[in-house]
C-alpha cells in the first residue's frame, strides 16, 4: 500500500497554499500540491521547488488533510493540527482527531494571517502543556493508552498531540465520592443539568459537551500569563475570527453564514473528537471483509476504504486527481477503543483480584471518569494457566442518511436507515500475533426502516407514518436486500414500546416484516424478528431482565458466530447480523448490543479455554465501561449528548442517579433539536457532498434544512402520475403536460403567505389543480376549469416576501394568474375518505409543514364528492353566475442544494412559466374558436402579479422581527 503522509507543512506562496508532505523513516519525498488562491484548484509542484518559510509562524505542521470546500467565492482547507493514540491494530497505531485547522484560501494575505494563527496556538499549546483548572479540581482523566508498547510512527509523540497521559500520570488515580459522581458527571448530564448541579456549571459543561481538548492556545496577542476566561465557546469564536472567517464586506447569499459554519468545522471535525483515522489500517472495514492482499499492495488507502464509512471523500475530491495519494487521509465517524485483560484458565481461590484479571484502559473518552486499576503486569509475570488479550470494539457510522435525530428518522428511496452503525468486536492477542486467532463479531443498528418522521417540539412525539404502504415496502426491501448482500441472514430486535405512541411504527415495522417474508424470492432467507418491548420488560429500573432476550436470542447468536482468522486467513466467517432498533437507537440499543457481545465474548473465551464465570473478577468493569464508551460517542453524534441507561451499561446497576443524569440529557436533547440541529444538518450535507452551498441560501430564507435521501423530483412525477389517474375521468380528454408548482393555500386568493406545492394538469379541454397531500401520497382535492371559460392569463414577477434574499430574487420569483368565468363543467371535488381518517394531517406547504383540516361532509357520503351534488341534497339553490375567479401560480425554484450536486441542467423559473402559459393559450385559442375573418390577440399579459416594491410593503415589522428572531436563534 503506498504510504501516507504522515506529518504535512502548510504554508502561503505568492499564487496559492502550499502543502509540502515532510518525509520521515523509510519514506520517499512526496510532491507538493499548491492550492490556487480564489478558484481553488488543485495542482502538483516539481519535488525540487521546497516551500520557502523564512519568517516566524510562516507555516505549521498538519498530521494529515481532512479535505477542501468552497461556499460561494470562499473556500478553506482543512487539515488535522491534533490526534491522539487510542488504539493499535495489527501493529499499528489508530488516532482520534482532536483539532483541526481551516485556512482560507481567498488571497495570500487571508492565508497568511490565518496561517501565523495557527502557528502561533500550535507553539503555545507545545510549550505549556497545561491543562485547564476546571479539569484539574474535578476527577482525574485516565491515561489515553498503556499496557501495549509504542508503535513505530514517525511523530507519535509530537509535542501537539494531547498531553494527558503525562499529566495524568503524575497526578494519580484520584476517584470522586457519591456526591460528586452525581453533581460533577465530567458533562455526561449534559448543559441543564450541569447549569443546575455544578458549581462552575454552564462553562464547564459546554466544553465537556462539545467534546473540546483540554490543551487550548492563547490568542497572539496575549499575555502569557493572562487568565483564561472559562468559555471554550467564546475563545473557539475568537479562533474564528483570528482565521479569516469573518465574511467580505458585502457578502452573496449564504455567505453570511460562513462564520457558523467554521466554528462547526471546528467542533464537529476536530474538537468533537467524532472521527478516527489510521496511516496504515483500513477502519472502514471489518476482519471478515478486509482487502485482499493484492489490494494492500498495489491501491492506495482511500481507493480501499468502503464509502459508506469515508466521510471525508467528498472533501478529499479536489485532491484525487492531483497524483499525490499520499495527501488523501480517510476518515471515519464513530468510536475506537481498546482495553487489555488477562483470564485464568485455573483461577486461584481467593478473594484478591489482584492475581486473577488485570486489565488496560486504552482509550477513555476525555469527558468522563475512569477507572484506575492495578499497574499493568509485563506478560513475563503471567503464570502460565494465564493469557493476556485485548478487546477492541469499532463502531462505524454510515455516511448514508446521515444527520441529526429528528431530522433524519427512517428511511430514504435508496433503502438507506438513518443512524446506521455498524459495530465491530474484535478479541486478539495485545500484539495481535499472526499465529494467535482473532475474532470478530458485528451487529449493526439503525432506525426503523419505514417513512416516519417526529416532531423536535416535543420530549415524547408522535410518529407520523409516511407515504403510500407501496413506497415504504420498495424502500424496506431495498434496505434488507443491502444488507443481505453485506451480512447474510439477519435477526431484527425491536426494542420500541408495543403500546402508546412508539407502537405506530412498530406495528407498521412488525407488519412489513411479515409481508416482506411473503413475497420473499426462494432464494431469499426469511427476516427473523423478536420484538422485545425494553420499556416494559424493565419497567421499575430492572434492566437485568434484559437478559430475557439473551434467554431468546442466545441460541440464535451461536449460530451466527462470529469470523475467526488466523496467520492472515479467514477460517470461519460470521454467518449473520443482529440488527437492533429502538426509536433513537441510542440508549437502549446500546444496552442490548453490550449484552450481545458479551454473550458472544464469554463464546470466544470459552473456545479458547477460558470459562469467564469462573474469574474472580465478575464485574468486568473494563468491558462494561468500553460498551459505554461507545454508546456515549455514538448519542453525542446522533443527539449531542452521552448515552441515557449509561450508568447501567458501565456497573450492570441502575439508580436514582441515573435518573437525574437521564432527566439532564433529555432536556439537552430536547434544546438541540429545536434551535441547533437545523444548521448543523444542512452543514453535514453539504460536507458530505448531499448538497450544493446552495443549501446555506436556503437555510437562511427557511431556517430549516432538506431531507436529500427522499428524490423530490421522483415524488413529483409520481405525484403527477397519480393524480392524472384519479382526476381526468373522461377518456376523450387527451392529456397535454403536468407540472407542479407552487399556489396559495386559500382558493381563489393571490397575496397569502403560506404556499402550498400542487399539480397542474393540463388536458386537450380542460385544466386541473390538483392539492396533493404529501405525506400520504394521495390527491386531498382537486378544482377543474374547462379551457373554454379562461378568459385571461398574466405572467410576472411573483414575490410574496421580501424578508430574505432568495425570496426577494425578482429573477427567480415568477409566476401566472388564470382568470376564468366557472361555469356549469367547472367544479370543485374534495377526496373526503383520505382527509377524514387524517385529521390534522400536515400539508405540503412551500416547503414547510402547516396543518390542514379536512373538508365537511355528510357523514353518509365518501370518496371524492361533487360540490354541485352535496349543494342539491342540503336542498340548497343553485347560484348565479357568479364573478371571474383566479388561480395563483408560482414557479418552484429550478436551481436548488440538490441540483446542483447532480450537475442537472433546468429551465429556468421564467422558462417553465412561459412554456406553461403558452401551452395554456393554445389550447384556450382551440377551445374558443373566431369566426375567420377576426384577428385574434393574446391573451398572455405581461406585468408583476406582486411586485418586489409591493412585497416590501406588505412585510410587516412583525414578520422581520419574526424573522430576524429566528435567525438569531437557528443562524
Amino acid at each position: 500500500m503506498p504510504s501516507i503522509a504522515r506529518k504535512l507543512l502548510i504554508c502561503a506562496a505568492v499564487d496559492g497554499l502550499i502543502i509540502q508532505p515532510l518525509a520521515t523513516k523509510g519514506q520517499r519525498a512526496q510532491q507538493p500540491l499548491k492550492v490556487k488562491y480564489g478558484d481553488a484548484t488543485v495542482s502538483s509542484l516539481p519535488r525540487d521547488q521546497p516551500p520557502e518559510t523564512p519568517k516566524l509562524n510562516s507555516s505549521f505542521e498538519a498530521f494529515g488533510v481532512v479535505g477542501l470546500f468552497t461556499v460561494s467565492r470562499l473556500s478553506y482547507l482543512i487539515t488535522i493540527t491534533g490526534r491522539q493514540q487510542v488504539a493499535q491494530i495489527r501493529g499499528f497505531p489508530v488516532y482520534v482527531v482532536t483539532d483541526v485547522a481551516l485556512t482560507p484560501c481567498t488571497s495570500r494575505a487571508e492565508a497568511e494571517i490565518a496561517i501565523a494563527n495557527t502557528a502561533t496556538k500550535l507553539r503555545r499549546a507545545s510549550a505549556d502543556k497545561f491543562v485547564d483548572d476546571s479539569d484539574s479540581e474535578s476527577e482525574v482523566e485516565g491515561p489515553s493508552f498503556s499496557g501495549v508498547d509504542d508503535t513505530e510512527d514517525p511523530g507519535a509523540l509530537s509535542d501537539r498531540e494531547t498531553s494527558e497521559n503525562k499529566d495524568v500520570s503524575e497526578a494519580g488515580g484520584e476517584r470522586s465520592s457519591i456526591a460528586e459522581d452525581v453533581i460533577k458527571r465530567r458533562g455526561s448530564y449534559g448543559r441543564f443539568a450541569q447549569r443546575w448541579f455544578s458549581r462552575k456549571g454552564w462553562m464547564m459543561d459546554q466544553k465537556r459537551n462539545l467534546g473540546m481538548s483540554s490543551v487550548v492556545a492563547e490568542a497572539p496577542d496575549s499575555p502569557t500569563n493572562k487568565p483564561k476566561n472559562g468559555s471554550p465557546e467564546r475563545e473557539l469564536s475568537e479562533a474564528v475570527k483570528q482565521e479569516g472567517v469573518d465574511p467580505p464586506s458585502t457578502p452573496s447569499v449564504g455567505e453570511s453564514l460562513m462564520p457558523k459554519l467554521i466554528r462547526f468545522a471546528h467542533i464537529w471535525l476536530g474538537t468533537s473528537r467524532s472521527f478516527f483515522f489510521s496511516y496504515d489500517v483500513d477502519l472502514t472495514r471489518g476482519v471478515a471483509n478486509a482487502p485482499s492482499t493484492t489490494e494492500k499492495t498495489n491501491l492506495p488507502l482511500h481507493q480501499i476504504a468502503d464509502s459508506t464509512f469515508f466521510w471525508n471523500q467528498n472533501l478529499m475530491k479536489p485532491f484525487q486527481g492531483s497524483g499525490n495519494d499520499s495527501i488523501i487521509l480517510p476518515l471515519m465517524q464513530g468510536f475506537v477503543g481498546q482495553r487489555t485483560f488477562v483470564v485464568d484458565r485455573h483461577p486461584p481461590q481467593s478473594d484478591s483480584q489482584e492475581d486473577s484479571m488485570e486489565m488496560a484502559d486504552m482509550s477513555p473518552p476525555p469527558e468522563r471518569d475512569t477507572e484506575f486499576f492495578s499497574p499493568e503486569r509485563a506478560s513475563v509475570d503471567l503464570r502460565p494457566s494465564e493469557k493476556k488479550f485485548a478487546i477492541t470494539v469499532i463502531s462505524r457510522r454510515s455516511t448514508r442518511r446521515a444527520g441529526l435525530r429528528y431530522l433524519r428518522r427512517g428511511i430514504d428511496d435508496n433503502g438507506h436507515a438513518a443512524n446506521f452503525v455498524e459495530t465491530e468486536q474484535i478479541l486478539s492477542t495485545p500484539t495481535w500475533d499472526p499465529t494467535s486467532k482473532i475474532f470478530s463479531f458485528v451487529q449493526v443498528r439503525g432506525s426503523i426502516p419505514l417513512f416516519f418522521t417526529q416532531s423536535p417540539y416535543s420530549l415524547k412525539p408522535i410518529p407520523v407514518l409516511q407515504h403510500s404502504p407501496e413506497a415504504n415496502y420498495r424502500a424496506f426491501k431495498k434496505h434488507f436486500e443491502l444488507l443481505g448482500n453485506t451480512y447474510g441472514d439477519i435477526q431484527l430486535v425491536n426494542l420500541v414500546e408495543k403500546h402508546g405512541v412508539e407502537a405506530i411504527v412498530g406495528n407498521e415495522y412488525e407488519k412489513t416484516v411479515q409481508k416482506f417474508n411473503e413475497q420473499r424470492a426462494e432464494d431469499t432467507q426469511p427476516l427473523a424478528f423478536e420484538w422485545f418491548d425494553f420499556h416494559s420488560a424493565c419497567r421499575g429500573m430492572k434492566f437485568e431482565n434484559v437478559s430475557l432476550l439473551l434467554d431468546t436470542l442466545g441460541k440464535k447468536i451461536e449460530e451466527e458466530s462470529s469470523t475467526v482468522e488466523k496467520g492472515g486467513q479467514i477460517e470461519r466467517k460470521q454467518n449473520g447480523v443482529l440488527r437492533t432498533n429502538c426509536m433513537d437507537c441510542l440508549d437502549r440499543t446500546n444496552v442490548c448490543q453490550s449484552s450481545f457481545g458479551k454473550f458472544m465474548l464469554d463464546l470466544q473465551l470459552r473456545e479458547e479455554g477460558f470459562d469467564m464465570s469462573a474469574q474472580l473478577d465478575q464485574e468486568n468493569s473494563w468491558f462494561n465501561t468500553l460498551w459505554a464508551d461507545n454508546g456515549d460517542a455514538i448519542s453525542k453524534q446522533y443527539a449531542s449528548t452521552a448515552a441515557m441507561k449509561g450508568d447501567y451499561t458501565r456497573t450492570r446497576k441502575r439508580d436514582y442517579r441515573g435518573m437525574v443524569n437521564d432527566l439532564g440529557l433529555s432536556l439537552t436533547r430536547f434544546y438541540n433539536g429545536m434551535v441547533n440541529d437545523y444548521f448543523s444538518q444542512a452543514a453535514i450535507d453539504f460536507f458530505l457532498g448531499n448538497f450544493s452551498s446552495m443549501v446555506f441560501d436556503e437555510f437562511e430564507a427557511t431556517m430549516m434544512s432538506k431531507d436529500p435521501g427522499v428524490s423530490m423530483s421522483k415524488m413529483r412525477e409520481q405525484a403527477i402520475e397519480t393524480s392524472q389517474k384519479i382526476v381526468i375521468e373522461d377518456d376523450k380528454e387527451d392529456f397535454i403536460g403536468g407540472w407542479t408548482l407552487l399556489s396559495p393555500n386559500t382558493s381563489g386568493s393571490i397575496k397569502t403567505s403560506l404556499f402550498e406545492e400542487v399539480v397542474l394538469l393540463l388536458t386537450d379541454t380542460a385544466l386541473y389543480l390538483c392539492r396533493f397531500d404529501w405525506k400520504l401520497d394521495k390527491v386531498s382535492s382537486f378544482e377543474r376549469v374547462d379551457l373554454a371559460h379562461v378568459v385571461g392569463i398574466k405572467v410576472g414577477t411573483y414575490i410574496t416576501s421580501a424578508i430574505s434574499p432568495a425570496e426577494a430574487d425578482e429573477s427567480r420569483n415568477v409566476g401566472l394568474v388564470i382568470t376564468y368565468e366557472p361555469g356549469k363543467f367547472d367544479v370543485k371535488r374534495t377526496n373526503t375518505r383520505s382527509l377524514s381518517s387524517t385529521s390534522g394531517q400536515s400539508d405540503h406547504i412551500s416547503g414547510k409543514d402547516v396543518l390542514g383540516s379536512p373538508a365537511k361532509a355528510p357523514a353518509a357520503v365518501s370518496g371524492i364528492l361533487n360540490q354541485a351534488i352535496l349543494n342539491a341534497i342540503a336542498g340548497k339553490p343553485q347560484s348565479q353566475p357568479q364573478p371571474p375567479r383566479k388561480i395563483a401560480l408560482k414557479a418552484l425554484h429550478s436551481r436548488t442544494a440538490v441540483s446542483d450536486t447532480k450537475d442537472t441542467k433546468k429551465m429556468t423559473e421564467s422558462e417553465q412559466i412561459n412554456v406553461i402559459a403558452a401551452e395554456i393559450e393554445r389550447l384556450v385559442f382551440l377551445s374558443q374558436p373566431i369566426p375567420t375573418d377576426s384577428e385574434r390577440k393574446s391573451m398572455i399579459e405581461r406585468g408583476d402579479i406582486i411586485s418586489l416594491a409591493e412585497a416590501k410593503k406588505s412585510t410587516g415589522i412583525l414578520e422581520q422581527w419574526g424573522h430576524s428572531i429566528k435567525k438569531l436563534v437557528w443562524a
